[in-house]
């Protein structure tokens, strides 16, 4: 039979071909089984451009845990502060593209800087790849706890009051962006201080170097309820269920002010489609379980659900939106 005949030709041929040639031929037809099926096989590095304590950190820690679970490989979380999180997009760039690295950012790395710098030693749309996005979560305005600042409308007075006075502490590009808001909606000057992280912004309003500070809720909800800063707004559009007590922005007298913080999980856009297929698929997979919905509500945010296509369309809509607020707030380029 034909079949046969040439099944038993192929098989004389490779018994009369040099051996490092057959050997070959295996390895080349097994490689994009392998890679595909055995993905990961060693542990996974997820870095963070903020510090310990911050959202995006909190984010990365359970997600890691999450996908350790999942993978039986472990997760380790490295954070790579400072310099407007161009370190730690470096360390995910330079590392081998094979998806064994993943950068966890915020709508600071992925978004707001595009609008704050001339030119950036990275682009965070031809760079990396979306994998999943993680959370949302509103902005709290905090003020030291001695502050002569009872509530929203009383800050505002004051830096109406004194014209270039006060200053606001941010701990990336997104919070100064939202502080810029702030004083755009606000129509006060405040000035910027910055700091490598929201954590360290937020030491900053407790020892009281700075007048006030946007930061994530998940990382300063406990000083607040330890009284150790002082809550004068959630800019969301309704109460968060963690600090029910803090009044919105509108209510407090800054009608319409809301302004979030997103994480979201890329790759290099060099790694192999196999395996960002396979890392979106497991971290998206994280994101729609009951249990993740659960952890962030319980530390004042939101999971956001969408994969890689999701992601990409909503950080190309964040971009052109912070490019407005600052063009808007008269913000110059760095």
């Amino acid at each position: 039979m034909p079949f046969i005949r040439k099944l038993f030709s192929f098989a004389r041929a490779l018994a009369l071909a040099p051996a490092p040639l057959v050997a070959a031929l295996f390895v080349v037809a097994a490689a994009p089984v392998a890679a595909a099926d055995d993905f990961p096989s060693k542990p996974i590095r997820f870095v963070v451009p903020f510090p310990p304590g911050s959202g995006t950190d909190t984010s990365a820690r359970y997600f890691g845990r999450k996908l350790q679970e999942l993978t039986g490989q472990p997760v380790v979380v490295e954070n790579k502060p400072g310099a407007n999180g161009f370190i730690a997009v470096k360390t995910v760039l330079t590392a081998p593209a094979d998806g064994y690295t993943v950068f966890v950012g915020s709508n600071s790395t992925l978004a707001v800087n595009v609008a704050l710098f001339k030119s950036l030693p990275y682009d965070p749309v031809t760079d990396l790849a979306p994998l999943t996005m993680m959370m949302r979560s509103p902005a709290l305005l905090i003020v030291p706890a001695a502050s002569e600042y009872k509530t929203l409308t009383e800050l505002v007075a004051g830096a109406k009051a004194k014209p270039d006075a006060l200053n606001y502490g941010a701990g990336s590009a997104g919070y100064q962006l939202m502080a810029e808001l702030f004083n755009d909606a606000a129509k006060v000057q405040t000035h910027h201080v910055p700091f490598k992280g929201a954590g360290e912004a937020a030491i900053a309003v407790v020892a009281g170097t700075v007048n006030m500070a946007f930061a994530e809720i998940t990382s300063v909800q406990e000083l607040a309820k330890a009284g150790k800063v002082h809550a004068l707004a959630v800019a969301a559009d309704k109460r968060v269920p963690a600090m029910p007590s803090v009044p919105t922005a509108s209510e407090a007298g800054l009608p319409g002010f809301t302004a979030y913080t997103w994480v979201g999980a890329m790759v290099s856009s060099k790694t192999p489609k196999a395996e960002t297929d396979k890392l979106a698929t497991l971290l998206t997979r994280i994101e729609k379980m009951p249990e993740t919905r659960e952890f962030y509500e319980r530390i004042g945010a939101e999971v956001m659900q969408g994969g890689p296509e999701e992601m990409r369309s909503f950080q190309a809509a964040e971009i052109q939106l912070w490019k407005r607020i600052a063009v808007k707030a008269n913000v110059e380029q760095q």
